[in-house]
């Protein structure tokens, strides 16, 4: 008879496979998260890299699975919410220009630097195209954890970074679009402006409104509520609400898990808040080792390959930090710093734009590693440049060492 556990848990593998995936995957992130912290690194550097030493490129005890990839996407889900309910009383339209003009030229130079690197080792024009899509959209989770972990949300430079990722999002997702369109021999306009228009409009509406429904209506649900816990029942049904509708609406699902942490910063008490913080920690090392175990060392056979991805590499860190950078100059030389420096990673965006090209088959297999090293490289170089960027604030806060999250 099969074990009640196989049912609620199978993803083609035995209960015990899952269980022991599970197992190294917590084991393996908490334990490399403690030496990063030793090492005086980000702990978010050692969890990607126990992806990698656990995963395909090392060790092969844990491979990708459906299972792991679901856990991943929920993970990264209450990250953003978690993020989205430390941002009390944050306008997004406080920060609109100078995040839309980061986000702007976050996608322009990304994505000519890409194209126009990869057409220059001869990639095709599409190839080519895919490329330089696939470092446009940044990797918000990545720095997101570094800077709740280290208590800097409320700073200037991190909510300029958190709404220029999510219009980035929208943009990336455009872009992606007319790129996908493109290869597939035409370009539907019609599809194109119908994406665009519900992709901003849900943004909008949900990041303009969202925050003053919420005020008005929880406390009248809640008042109506006679099981317990209800408080964070109605939290997650939000969570989830909003995560679905942003995937109806084209955008990403994080973009509204964000949007609904946002829209409840000022609804919730402490108590939910650390309900909250427990399910994200236990959640978020399955996204950040997620990331590691798609690492690919045989995509690297050929001395071309190696120069290629190396080069894209260097081109994916210039561009995002040269031009959201830029964007952001109108605040100061420092605040211009963070900003680019918490725009750098691509994360599991970088990865799905790759695996797009590769199912349509207008990138080969070598394309396909180059752009899912870049996306996990991008990831790592990250957080220690967030930590050096971050420095002032850090010693303003009195916060040398990593914290955990608090209500």
């Amino acid at each position: 008879m099969t074990p009640p556990l196989c049912l609620l848990l199978a993803s083609g593998g035995s209960a015990a496979v899952i269980l022991r995936d599970i197992l190294l995957i917590f084991l393996a992130a908490k334990l490399l998260a403690e030496v990063a912290e030793r090492l005086r690194q980000p702990p978010v550097v050692g969890e990607l890299l126990a992806g990698i030493l656990i995963g395909p490129a090392l060790l092969g005890w844990v491979q990708p699975n459906e299972l792991l990839s679901t856990l991943a996407e929920l993970g990264v889900l209450f990250l953003l919410f978690r993020v989205g309910l430390e941002l009390k009383d944050f306008d997004l339209a406080r920060v609109g220009s100078t995040a839309l003009l980061v986000a702007i030229l976050g996608v322009i130079v990304p994505f000519l630097m890409g194209w126009g690197i990869m057409l220059a080792f001869g990639e095709a024009q599409v190839g080519a195209v895919f490329v330089g899509a696939a470092m446009v959209a940044t990797s918000v989770g990545i720095t997101a954890r570094v800077l709740a972990g280290k208590g800097l949300l409320q700073e200037r430079a991190s909510k300029i970074i958190l709404a220029a990722a999510v219009i980035d999002d929208v943009l990336g997702l455009i872009v992606l679009a007319a790129v996908s369109s493109g290869a597939r021999g035409r370009l539907n306009w019609f599809e194109l402006a119908l994406t665009a228009t519900l992709a901003v409009g849900f943004t909008f509406v949900v990041a303009k409104w969202g925050t003053r429904t919420v005020q008005r209506m929880a406390p009248a649900v809640h008042a109506r509520l006679r099981a317990g816990g209800g408080e964070f029942n109605l939290a997650l049904v939000l969570l989830f609400a909003l995560s679905l509708a942003a995937v109806y609406a084209g955008v990403a699902a994080i973009i509204g898990a964000f949007l609904a942490g946002m829209a409840l910063a000022n609804s919730i008490g402490d108590q939910v808040h650390e309900m909250m913080s427990g399910v994200t920690e236990l959640l978020v090392p399955f996204f950040l080792v997620g990331i590691g175990l798609h690492f690919d060392l045989s995509a690297f056979a050929g001395r071309t390959t190696i120069v290629i991805a190396l080069v894209i590499l260097v081109a994916a860190v210039i561009s995002k930090f040269v031009g959201c950078a830029a964007g952001a100059l109108s605040l100061g030389w420092t605040e211009a710093v963070r900003v680019g420096a918490g725009m750098i990673p691509r994360g599991e965006v970088g990865m799905v734009v790759a695996q797009i090209g590769l199912g349509l088959h207008v990138i080969p297999a070598a394309t396909y590693g180059v752009v899912v090293f870049m996306s996990i490289a991008t990831t790592m170089i990250a957080p220690p440049l967030l930590k050096v960027a971050y420095r002032g604030a850090m010693e303003s806060h009195g916060e040398p060492r990593e914290v955990p999250w608090v209500g």
